[in-house]
């Protein structure tokens, strides 16, 4: 019989951490590389828009690239959302190690391929299957919740999940690296396996995901722990028609749908509004996803300490404080770049923290379902990152004002407050039915919110 993980010696579950958390950061840098290559692809008219092109006008081919830009950014979100419930069951029931190893080789093949295509409907397509590298939050989840004890579960998510900084790699490579872009000549090495300019960055991911899954194979430990395994798939399910598994799901649009949506928005946001390079773009963007990443594991061990309902609710009034002066237009407001940036950072630190605290309820309530819960949260929460690019771009056109787009924020922000509060009201109201019960330590909060 397998001994509880707080028996177990430390070794085993650091190695499942850390290779994880590599994995995962691999992979979200495939995921939402698009955000900064899709400036470079942008300017091949006859990538992005084919044989069209010649008859449209420069206005008109800017404004249909726009377009088709934010739909390649929405392809690659959706494909990374729709099948977290999926990818979430089998970790648990295969095993989290199996799981991610044919993650990683399985999106290998499309990256390699995205630096190849010749036409608008190939990057369609390639976009759709890396995009499947967004799943692997939840299969991490699962396996790192399968190893750890509950006194340490939310640090131990908190770290694995700082593998969103991934979201800044192809940012940071442009930043740190500016040749990248030009170190392979136009025609490439090995009669052009290895091509040259933007898409030699998907070449050179392709090989890390490789290597990465050969790492996770060879180190991570084996046999693995698999709590979903002979459990029927109705006993798996059975825990989502719980109402608290929608309000977290809602929760988890705003710190890591908007998140994901805005990582990818912001570059162009940046050279369209403030009239930046692609360079001082990139850097600027990475600005807001290292907080909104790298303080993950703060929120984890917050929510180990106070609570996940206290960290959330925290989070959710900063962030609404942080977000009401960008949506405002520059004849009301004119922040200039300074000002956006750092209101962006602590939109960051709202998210960055909120992360962990929000998917620190999951293994609180369904200890035993973190596979199924965490998967349908982390894909609602992930669908939110499909929907916004669109409706950003979308309200930035209609209202001819670029910071209308964060109206949609706010309202998600609020949104998610106003449920969050009443859901609070409730749960003193219940306290003082009870008895007027005092303040409870962090462990017993799902009881009483049960009650």
């Amino acid at each position: 019989m397998t001994p509880p993980p707080a028996l177990d010696p430390p070794g085993p579950r650091q190695r499942v951490l850390w290779l994880s958390t590599a994995a995962f950061t691999v992979l979200f840098a495939v995921w939402l590389m698009l955000g900064v290559l899709g400036l470079e692809v942008k300017k091949d008219a006859g990538l992005m828009l084919g044989e069209a092109a010649a008859s449209m006008t420069e206005a008109e081919q800017r404004a249909a690239t726009e377009a088709r830009f934010e739909w390649l950014l929405a392809v690659a979100i959706l494909s990374g959302s729709l099948l977290r419930l999926n990818f979430g069951l089998w970790a648990d029931r295969y095993g989290g190690r199996n799981v991610m190893v044919v993650l990683l080789l399985l999106t290998a093949v499309p990256t390699y391929w995205l630096g190849h295509v010749t036409s608008y409907p190939g990057l369609l397509s390639c976009a759709a299957l890396f995009g499947l590298a967004g799943n692997s939050f939840t299969v991490g989840i699962a396996w790192n919740s399968a190893w750890f004890p509950e006194r340490t579960k939310g640090a131990a998510l908190g770290v694995f999940g700082a593998g969103n900084v991934g979201a800044s790699g192809t940012k940071l490579l442009v930043v740190l690296v500016p040749p990248v872009l030009t170190l392979v000549p136009a025609a490439g090495y090995a009669g052009g396996l290895i091509p040259g300019g933007w898409r030699f960055v998907p070449t050179l991911y392709a090989g890390l995901l490789v290597l990465t899954a050969a790492a996770v194979l060879l180190v991570c430990p084996k046999p693995d722990r698999k709590p979903a395994k002979g459990r029927p798939l109705r006993e798996l399910l059975a825990p989502l028609r719980d109402l608290k598994v929608w309000r977290f799901s809602l929760f988890y649009v705003v710190v890591f749908g908007a998140y994901v949506a805005l990582s990818a928005w912001l570059p162009n946001y940046y050279r369209n509004t403030f009239g930046v390079d692609l360079r001082t773009a990139a850097l600027l963007t990475a600005l807001y996803i290292f907080p909104a990443s790298l303080l993950r594991p703060l929120g984890g061990w917050l929510s180990d300490r106070f609570g996940p309902r206290v960290v959330t609710y925290t989070v959710f009034v900063v962030m609404t404080l942080a977000t009401v002066p960008l949506c405002l237009p520059t004849s009301v407001l004119n922040l200039g770049v300074v000002w956006f940036t750092a209101l962006m950072v602590v939109v960051g630190v709202g998210m960055g923290v909120g992360k962990a605290s929000v998917y620190k309820y999951v293994p609180n309530y369904y200890p035993r379902d973190v596979g199924a819960v965490g998967g349908l949260v982390g894909a609602l929460g992930a669908l939110g990152g499909f929907v916004l690019p669109p409706a950003f771009g979308w309200l930035g056109r209609a209202t001819g004002s670029p910071q209308a787009a964060f109206y949609a924020l706010l309202a998600l922000t609020v949104g998610s407050l106003a449920w969050l509060h009443l859901a609070v009201t409730r749960l003193k109201a219940a306290e003082r039915a009870a008895g007027d019960v005092p303040e409870q330590a962090p462990e017993a909060e799902p009881a009483l919110e049960r009650a």
